[in-house]
């Protein structure tokens, strides 16, 4: 796991908060603190001390910090979205001193926007002259609030300096295992979803999923299995009767349901993450030979030859970049 300078994620909730919009983020993050990333979770909200926090449904919830005076370094703020058009969000004075807040203590560092909550902080003017989303019947009202910003339609979410809009309600989950991605590792990000049996997106435009997340959007449990273990240890060779061992299946069920599962076969899937290994260790500046042998392939000649068949460029370039 990365260290990372966030170790709070604070959760502003507008008036009439739509609860799925907090719920499914809180949640990956909740399970991310679990399974060992550093985080506490914060709910403030524009609330007199001991008042609830209103939502969406008509009920309220408790336990909810009135909005701070500041914003240490080591949070990240996420702005929830609100049941209601482009009009209604911003119409109360509620939603005006959550406004100002923004534009006084968040303005300038990283914040994410789940849903509706783009339309607030654009009202702050957090996203002037930046690339954002909000969901698909809000588009045309964040143009007008914002008329510097490059809105994206039909994207899941959108990253842009440090400033992250998503796409409506469960979206934000979306962008949740995104950050826990950044903020933790790509695996722990696997492990979440897993968890929270929802799938690893990714928006039209982003960059390509990452070689230790790719294939793993299926609910089979017995290729996960199987994953897990090449994850661990790509730089093993692996035969397949081991690995049906592992998942406690024939071989030829193995090859059969891996393929369905991920798009790709044991092989395709095994060699892309031993050119993960590969790059990162060119990354950090090893040699081309010294790059093959941890990812455990025999010499730099049979490494220039899996790249040339899976990946871009030449492992001698990514040594210089």
């Amino acid at each position: 796991m990365t260290s990372s300078p966030i170790t709070e994620i604070c959760f502003v909730l507008p008036p009439a908060l739509l609860l799925l919009d907090l719920a499914g983020a809180a949640d990956a993050f909740r399970i991310a603190g679990a399974q060992g990333l550093p985080l506490r979770l914060r709910m403030v909200a524009p609330v007199r001390e001991g008042e609830s926090a209103s939502t969406g449904l008509g009920v309220g919830l408790s336990g909810v910090e009135p909005l701070p005076e500041q914003v240490a370094d080591d949070v990240l703020v996420v702005v929830c979205g609100a049941v209601g058009d482009g009009g209604s969000v911003l119409s109360n004075d509620a939603s005006r001193e959550l406004v100002d807040w923004l534009r006084r203590c968040v303005s300038g560092r990283p914040v994410a926007c789940v849903c509706s909550g783009a339309l607030l902080a654009a009202a702050a003017g957090l996203l002037k002259d930046r690339c954002c989303t909000t969901h698909h019947t809000l588009l045309d009202a964040l143009r007008r609030l914002e008329p510097t910003a490059d809105v994206l339609d039909s994207r899941v979410f959108v990253e842009d300096r440090g400033v992250y809009t998503s796409a409506g309600v469960t979206a934000g989950i979306d962008l949740a295992l995104h950050l826990i991605a950044g903020l933790g590792s790509p695996r722990m990000a696997a492990a979440v979803a897993r968890e929270m049996a929802v799938y690893l997106r990714r928006a039209p435009g982003d960059p390509a999923l990452s070689p230790w997340l790719e294939g793993r959007n299926h609910m089979d449990a017995r290729i996960h299995r199987v994953q897990e273990a090449l994850v661990h240890a790509p730089a093993e060779d692996w035969p397949l009767a081991r690995l049906a061992e592992i998942g406690h299946m024939s071989v030829r069920s193995l090859t059969r349901r891996f393929r369905e599962a991920s798009g790709m076969s044991i092989h395709s899937y095994h060699a892309r993450l031993r050119l993960a290994l590969a790059r990162q260790a060119l990354a950090a500046g090893d040699t081309v030979e010294r790059a093959a042998e941890r990812a455990g392939l025999g010499s730099a000649r049979q490494l220039r030859r899996l790249w040339s068949a899976g990946a871009d460029g030449t492992p001698a370039t990514v040594r210089r970049a």
